[in-house]
């Protein structure tokens, strides 16, 4: 057969040249150069031939079919050509990576008559055509001749030496082990001893084994029945079949925690799937959900691999409100804080056992600890304690998460250099972070360079890697405008890629950008080829797969928002109240000449002044007995800098302080700010939907409210954050009842930390009781009701405020003006930090004079605002430049990317298939709502606990299932449904990771494919009958290993929506399966469609490891030259010491994903698994 290849490359070569001679003069550049790939274009220019003998097959069929439309027109081919060419291509692509396994003469004889149809229309001369006639005779010849016996036909007894008379098993005999029948071995050889029980040596693992012969017993083979299972059985073997083997196609996170469905949040996760490495950039704006999308990344990332350990990096503030504790529980995963003596004996126990202490597998650290001792070590005495550099093996993590990663964005830090230590041993990689996406933004080149070392290596590749982007960005924009040759324009956009040092060097030679470059070729594209075609040239902008960016206005205006200022003024004996404290404030100031600590304790009372002066009495006493709660503090505090370790003494203050308390004693009851609040709830309360939601940074003013609104008659709930998560979602679920319910809640009073992680879509009015000094408060407070899901078109948001306080005058002068009240901050996190950071430095400086506090809050705020509109100014205008557009992302996309046999009620069938055959109990879920009880006798618990422990699954979700199953209560709340589970947190949440879920998914009766019959109504374009179908499991290896499902149907149409007419189809009682011949027919046809796609995944892979390795040869290159710039000149033997650890590294990770990448190359292969047979009856048309 190769023989007759290289004889249709001659003539192909005569037939290219005499064709296009006419088409133009330049004919060699335009027609076959210009549509060569970027490998085969290399191997010319290295040959340095300029005619057709340079060009190997493959090359000169490419020549063909990308001239199709010129040469089809100049010598009038058939259409039906095009597909013989197509055909030859795959048949190339086949024989060029064909193994020494004999083909079978059939397909070989496919492939001749394939070639002769193409060469007799290209014209081919008498001779070619004559030997391709001869070499199809012979295959004739072959197939003619009977079949020799083979040993599946013909069984022949084994060696004498290997099965003495009188054994139990026989050679090639497939054992298993008694005490553990999922060990399935065969035997390799017998082995007898005259003193002793007869052993079997058996090839077990991938090793040889012996064990006796009263260890084993033989496998119980079940016959090949063509038994036709029940609808929900057929349905559960295909959702097990998917949990099993994750494909690229399918979403496992989707039901994944107890947070509300929102579908532009799985964004990161289907880029993340999708990336060449698992590494990527999150930045988007406020209130998008950065921490969930990292919960749900880690779900996607756990059923698809282990996830052993994952690290979580954020600043002290964070750790002390618990934020990443609490938020990673709502995904059941309990991680643990690190503090330095946590750290140091992380580090002790990886030293001494080569890896990280499972007890802390979840961990979080805080910035604060990552200094030059936790790096490099610390002396202490005669004993040294290592650091992280001093570890070998050195810590590995699965996953390393940085909360705030614009923290190290000074490469000099230690913090720096710890997260990039870090980085550098983990598999999976999340920045989150508020940096603007800006070419010019030395903090984004600096996380990238930490996120991807090996492509973000200095500022010349950095600005490089965007210059790819304004084509692509052309070409986009030319399918969008859908002009009469926009094919023509996008393909001439996207050739341009190729003249930037980065495209030729990173894109041109990837086989998606051929395949596009091809399609666009092609003179027909239908709307749906032209939407998947604009996806895929997206997909190529340089940034896509390393920056996720979601601005608020991307995914659209959740509502309007209606901000009223209630301005209410103190009453006389408030007045003088207040006068008194400044007073005080200002002399303890002073005295003390503003201290830190002196000063937030200052700053705090004097918000709490501004909230509610009748709730100044108890912080003042507890400020005098020094008994605050460090989360009752940090909750207060509205800086991004936490508080501080030790609140200030109070020693020689306490005359002060008790002056004060003597006055807010004899405060007198009536209050204008409540009465002003109040008369908002009496009117809320006239509406029809009464919900309003209460916000105060202060529990003191929170217990206050309660009290007088529980007076006035009003149901109210109270959230803050020393409430337990139970009594929290309890409160919630309460205040989400209609208001004609008993337990119902009118009015929620809250304050930012209590009610975090909870949404309120259903309430449409904010009271802002007071006002934190930080936007991103203040956005955080409205975001819980301006969110997805909001049914309202307005959302109300009264801001109550008190003239001549502190709280007045940065509403009016900065916090009004920067518009955090009118609609979504599109400011970075970064700049809203700075506002928060300045606001505090100018109000907790009491020795401005009230004209010097105007000016500045004046100067801040023209400022920040302007910084705010260069910010969006900038990154509009370098949209293009990074290519980070964002699709539309809607609840069916999110859906269609798990497809039907992943959600909830395919996992309820799934579980309660498995219930039923391996307990014994068909009714152990009960219940018909989303929240259900599973019900199961202690010997059922007994068995799923044996199969339990060999699952050897960890984390909080599989202690919860454990402690059950070896408990004594056979009831247990679950739910498949994550809107359930977020109202009723006793109840398991039974998600694709879920221990039984994955149970179930394990629990196979046998490897026989299986049989079904199922009926769908009427379709149009689909005359009525029985369609019988066969679905396969493709294994795909290589450089990117994937699963896929496979079906095949004799009708084109039924068979491209089989799987969702499968999903909602009725069985078939009446039909029956024909006989094996149809499916043997199907199985043809799936045998020739699994050649072709073998053929072509084999030259994909191939061309994508030759890219691969082209790139990590250039990256390689150019971070060794950055290494050597870096150290010359320098003599700090720690300088040193920290970049020959980076060389080290450089080399260490070169040298495993070259090897990797030479593996990939040799192993490309598609396993393919019959699974199902069956019959889809089209009904008739009523």
């Amino acid at each position: 057969m190769h023989n007759l290849l290289l004889v249709i490359s001659r003539e192909l070569q005569i037939i290219l040249q005499t064709n296009l001679l006419l088409l133009a003069d330049d004919w060699w550049e335009r027609h076959v150069l210009a549509v060569l790939t970027y490998q085969q274009q290399e191997r010319v220019k290295q040959s340095r031939i300029n005619d057709f003998s340079c060009l190997d097959l493959a090359a000169l069929l490419r020549v063909l079919d990308q001239n199709w439309y010129e040469l089809s027109q100049q010598n009038h081919w058939p259409k039906e050509g095009r597909n013989w060419l197509k055909e030859a291509q795959t048949i190339r692509n086949r024989w060029a990576h064909a193994t020494i396994t004999a083909v079978e003469p059939q397909d070989v004889y496919r492939d001749c008559d394939t070639l002769e149809r193409l060469s007799a229309m290209l014209g081919a001369s008498h001779s070619t055509l004559a030997n391709i006639a001869e070499y199809k005779q012979q295959q004739l010849i072959l197939l003619a001749q009977p079949l020799a016996p083979s040993v599946a036909t013909t069984p022949t007894m084994p060696p004498p030496v290997n099965v003495p008379a009188g054994h139990r098993f026989v050679v090639g005999q497939l054992l298993c082990l008694k005490s553990n029948r999922t060990c399935q071995f065969p035997v390799m050889q017998v082995l007898e001893s005259p003193n002793s029980e007869r052993r079997y040596q058996v090839f077990e693992n991938n090793k040889i084994s012996r064990y006796y012969e009263s260890q084993l017993e033989a496998v119980e083979h079940s016959p090949d029945e063509r038994s036709v299972l029940p609808l929900a059985d057929f349905h559960a073997r295909l959702s097990a079949l998917l949990l099993t083997s994750p494909g690229s196609g399918n979403l496992y996170s989707l039901h994944a925690g107890r947070v509300r469905h929102v579908p532009y949040q799985y964004r990161p996760v289907i880029k993340l799937l999708h990336a060449d490495r698992p590494r990527l950039l999150i930045a988007d704006d406020v209130g998008v959900g950065k921490t969930i999308e990292a919960g749900l990344i880690i779900k996607e990332l756990q059923a698809r691999s282990e996830l052993a350990a994952v690290l979580i990096i954020c600043p002290k503030a964070l750790v002390a409100e618990q934020k990443w504790q609490n938020e990673m529980r709502r995904f059941g995963e309990s991680f643990a804080h690190l503090d330095s003596g946590t750290l140091r004996y992380c580090l002790d126990e990886t030293d001494k056992d080569g890896s990280w202490p499972s007890r802390y597998a979840r961990s979080i650290v805080p910035f604060s600890l990552l200094n030059s001792e936790l790096l490099d070590g610390q002396s202490t005495g005669r004993k040294r304690k290592k650091g992280l550099r001093d570890l070998d093996p050195p810590p590995h993590f699965d996953l390393v998460i940085v909360d705030e990663a614009h923290h190290i964005r000074n490469a000099d830090t230690w913090t720096h250099r710890s997260v990039r230590f870090f980085c550098d041993h983990a598999e999976a990689v999340i920045f989150l972070t508020a940096t603007p996406i800006q070419l010019g933004n030395q903090d984004l080149f600096t996380l990238l360079s930490v996120l991807r070392p090996d492509l973000v290596i200095d500022q010349a590749s950095f600005a490089q890697m965007s210059e790819p982007n304004q084509f692509i960005h052309n070409a986009a924009n030319a399918i969008r405008r859908q002009s009469a040759d926009w094919q023509r324009q996008a393909k001439s956009a996207l050739l341009e890629v190729r003249t930037t040092v980065w495209g030729d060097f990173f894109i041109a030679g990837s086989p998606e950008f051929q395949q596009i470059l091809d399609t666009l070729g092609d003179k027909a594209c239908s709307t749906g080829e032209r939407i998947a075609l604009l996806h895929k040239i997206e997909s190529l902008s340089t940034f896509n797969a390393l920056i996720n960016r979601t601005r608020r206005r991307d995914i659209g205006d959740f509502t309007t928002r209606k901000p009223e200022t209630v301005s209410v003024l103190f009453s006389n004996s408030q007045q003088q109240l207040h006068d008194q404290l400044l007073r005080v404030a200002g002399n303890i100031y002073s005295v003390t000449h503003g201290q830190q600590m002196i000063r937030f304790m200052l700053s705090t009372l004097r918000r709490q002044a501004a909230s509610c002066l009748h709730a100044l009495r108890p912080m003042l006493e507890q400020w005098l007995a020094n008994k605050f709660d460090e989360l009752e503090l940090a909750e207060e505090d509205d800086s991004d800098s936490g508080p501080p370790l030790q609140l200030p003494s109070v020693n020689g203050l306490q005359q002060q302080i008790l002056e004060l308390i003597d006055a807010a004693n004899a405060l007198e009851e009536a209050d204008p700010k409540l009465d002003a609040f109040i008369n908002i709830v009496r009117n809320k309360q006239a509406l029809p939907n009464n919900k309003l939601l209460v916000f105060t940074s202060f529990r003191h003013t929170l217990f206050y409210l309660a009290e007088h609104l529980k007076a006035a008659g009003v149901r109210v709930g109270l959230m803050h954050g020393g409430v337990a998560d139970d009594e929290r979602r309890e409160v919630r679920q309460r205040f989400a009842l209609p208001r004609d319910e008993e337990h119902a809640l009118d009015i929620l009073l809250s304050t930012e930390v209590g009610s975090e992680g909870l949404d309120f879509q259903f309430c449409d009015a904010i009271v802002n009781y007071d006002l934190p000094w930080n936007p991103m408060r203040i956005e955080q407070r409205i975001g819980r009701i301006d969110r997805y899901g909001q049914q309202s078109e307005t959302v109300a948001i009264y801001n109550l405020v008190t003239p001549g306080t502190i709280d007045a005058e940065i509403y009016e002068r900065c916090l009004w003006r920067i518009g955090v009240f009118q609609a979504a901050l599109g400011a970075s996190e970064e700049i809203l930090g700075q506002i928060t950071k300045e606001l505090h430095d100018i109000s907790e400086n009491l020795s401005l004079t009230p004209a010097e506090r105007e000016s500045r809050l004046q100067q801040l705020t023209d400022n920040e605002l302007r910084a705010i509109h260069e910010q969006e100014t900038l990154e509009k205008q370098q949209a293009e430049l990074f290519g980070l557009s964002v699709p539309n992302i809607n609840g069916e996309m999110a859906t269609s990317a798990t497809g039907d046999w992943l959600l909830p009620n395919s996992l309820h069938r799934l579980v309660a298939h498995y219930l039923n055959h391996r307990c014994g109990k068909p009714d152990a879920i009960l219940g018909e709502k989303p929240l259900k009880t599973l019900r199961l006798d202690k010997e059922a618990r007994m068995t799923l606990l044996d199969e339990f422990r060999q699952q050897k699954a960890e984390g909080a979700v599989a202690l919860e299932w454990e402690r059950w199953l070896k408990g004594t209560d056979q009831h247990l709340s679950v739910t498949f449904e994550q809107d359930c589970a977020c109202d009723h947190a006793s109840a398991a949440l039974l998600h694709a990771g879920h221990p039984l879920v994955q149970a179930a998914a394990r629990h196979q009766p046998d490897s026989n494919p299986i049989y079904g019959l199922f009926r769908v109504p009427a379709l149009a374009d689909v005359a009525a009958g029985c369609y019988p179908f066969a679905l396969y499991h493709w294994h795909k290896r290589g450089a990117r290993n994937d699963n896929e499902m496979v079906a095949v149907v004799a009708d084109a149409h039924i068979e491209e929506h089989l799987f969702d007419l499968l999903a909602k189809a009725d069985e078939a009682r009446d039909a029956q399966l024909p006989d094996q011949e149809a499916f043997d027919a199907l199985e043809a046809n799936h045998h020739q469609r699994w050649r072709d796609a073998l053929a072509n995944h084999q030259e994909q892979n191939q061309q994508r490891v030759a890219h691969q390795l082209q790139s990590l040869e250039a990256s390689h290159k150019a971070r060794l030259a950055l290494i050597a710039d870096k150290l010359q000149g320098v003599t700090d033997e720690k300088i040193i010491r920290m970049r020959e650890g980076e060389r080290t590294n450089i080399e260490a990770d070169y040298r495993k994903r070259k090897s990797q990448l030479e593996i990939a190359a040799k192993s490309a292969d598609i396993r393919a698994e019959a699974v199902a047979f069956g019959v889809l009856v089209v009904e008739e048309e009523r």
